[in-house]
């Protein structure tokens, strides 16, 4: 998240310079032309450019860039009406404006009229402005469609918990998602407002709440005096399953001094505790070169989609498709696609099964089950029924490389905390257990795998498994 904000940032001081460039451009073009209607652009475009002019611009640059930065138009403006934003903007086009006038006479450097700045102010204005109009709007539109927005859980229910729940609350364009209050009982809870903050935990039970629900986030925002050895165990257990925390920073209330943190949540200082290797950066990486790799090869396997569905049917009757419920990232469940490997009604056999499992742990693996078709087994040892996982990974509920995803039967069998941390990143076609050994490794090493891959990550690693992927798949090492 952190990363995203400071590349918009960077875009918008960009995009500020490229706008003022143009204004400036069109400004002067305006003057030069408007004595002769059939000033034509090439002959603009010809005339002699003046040292002074070139300094001028240049000048304006650099310094509407410090205006633009002193009066916080590269702060984060998420809590900020757009009213608010664009009354800082005319504040800094106006100082900048006055700073061109100031120079000009100083200098003693020949505008094209004397209208020039007027015009160049209120150009500059209505373009930044704009700008800023069609961010806000960009940005509200893909959260009331949904995305990116984050599950969060608030632990404490006390007056500063109630003020950020109401103030993030109220701004949907946030992009966050208020799942309920966790707190023990207190005096203060009869007069509690059930309805619009549930208390979904108490602290006790909030380790087993963080095991089955979707959160993205804890924010801690209970009383450190008193709660210290509460809040360390929150953080040890959403360390402990790859959840991100944070923690009100607004933990004392001086009369003077103001907590100053460079990450913040509008007007809340907080800091982040993340735990592994993929952050931000590594996420939108990751999903730049998932895209890269997963448009092309579909179109290029579209022919081998055909003919597996054809002798899918052929062999066996049934759908083509196999679509399980399966869980992602941060217990996300998502439905994940595979050509169909085994009888229509597999599902329904396996409690029949149980007994037979080979595997220890949450997984369940036969080496001879009975429910695969022929032309499945071939399907299988060849990882050919994984490839419609590309529309996953198109749609964004799966990575090339991650942990693989499994299904809800096998994650409600985790009876350690540690394991669960491998959602907190989204599953994958391929990932280190299945270049090192597949279905052969145990369920532990299988999870030790996947939190070293978190851990360690690297576009590098990320590059080796998907290049190992392909030998260990045609040798079919450990598949069933």
């Amino acid at each position: 998240m952190q990363f995203r904000r400071k590349l918009l940032l960077n875009g918008l001081k960009f995009g500020d310079v490229f706008l003022l460039c143009v204004t400036f451009f069109l400004v002067t073009w305006f003057f030069y032309a408007r004595g002769n209607v059939i000033y034509v652009f090439d002959q603009f475009l010809a005339v002699r450019i003046k040292i002074e002019n070139v300094i001028l611009i240049g000048s304006m640059i650099v310094a509407w860039h410090w205006i633009f930065s002193a009066f916080g138009l590269y702060q984060s403006k998420r809590l900020s009406s757009l009213r608010e934003e664009i009354l800082d903007i005319t504040k800094a086009t106006v100082t900048g404006t006055l700073a061109m006038a100031a120079v000009t006479m100083l200098f003693d450097i020949e505008m094209v009229s004397h209208g020039f700045l007027p015009l160049l102010w209120i150009m500059a204005t209505a373009t930044i402005c704009l700008s800023r109009v069609c961010l806000r709007i960009s940005l509200r539109w893909m959260r009331h469609k949904g995305r990116n927005l984050r599950n969060v859980l608030i632990v404490g229910t006390n007056h500063r918990a109630i003020k950020f729940a109401e103030e993030i609350g109220a701004k949907s364009e946030l992009g966050y998602r208020m799942m309920g209050f966790a707190d023990e009982r207190w005096h203060g809870l009869e007069n509690w407002n059930h309805d619009k903050f549930p208390l979904v935990a108490s602290l006790e039970n909030i380790p087993a709440f963080l095991r089955t629900v979707a959160i993205d986030e804890v924010l801690i925002a209970l009383p450190m005096r008193s709660y210290y050895q509460s809040a360390s165990h929150i953080v040890a257990q959403c360390e402990e399953q790859g959840i991100l925390v944070r923690v009100l920073g607004d933990l004392f209330t001086p009369k003077v001094a103001k907590p100053s943190i460079e990450d913040n949540l509008g007007q809340h200082s907080t800091f982040i505790l993340h735990t592994g290797a993929i952050g931000d950066q590594a996420i939108l990486i990751k999903r730049i070169i998932d895209m890269l790799i997963a448009v092309p090869a579909l179109i290029v396997l579209l022919p081998c989609f055909g003919f597996v569905a054809a002798a899918i049917k052929l062999t066996s009757p049934g759908p083509v498709f196999f679509i399980q419920e399966r869980v992602g990232l941060n217990k996300r469940r998502f439905s994940c696609l595979k050509f169909r490997t085994m009888l229509p009604d597999a599902e329904r056999q396996q409690a029949q099964l149980e007994h037979l499992n080979e595997v220890q742990g949450a997984a369940f693996k036969i080496t001879h089950d009975p429910r695969i078709t022929r032309f499945g087994r071939f399907l299988r040892r060849t990882s050919l029924d994984e490839l419609p996982q590309l529309i996953n990974v198109l749609k964004g509920d799966m990575s090339l490389v991650g942990p693989r995803p499994l299904p809800v039967r096998d994650f409600h069998e985790f009876n350690e905390d540690w394991h669960r941390r491998r959602f907190s990143v989204r599953p994958g076609l391929t990932c280190l257990w299945q270049v090192s050994g597949r279905s052969a490794l145990s369920f532990e090493k299988w999870m030790e795998l996947d939190l070293e891959y978190i851990d360690q990550w690297s576009l590098l690693l990320d590059l080796k498994i998907l290049f190992k992927t392909i030998p260990a798949v045609m040798k079919g090492t450990g598949a069933t």
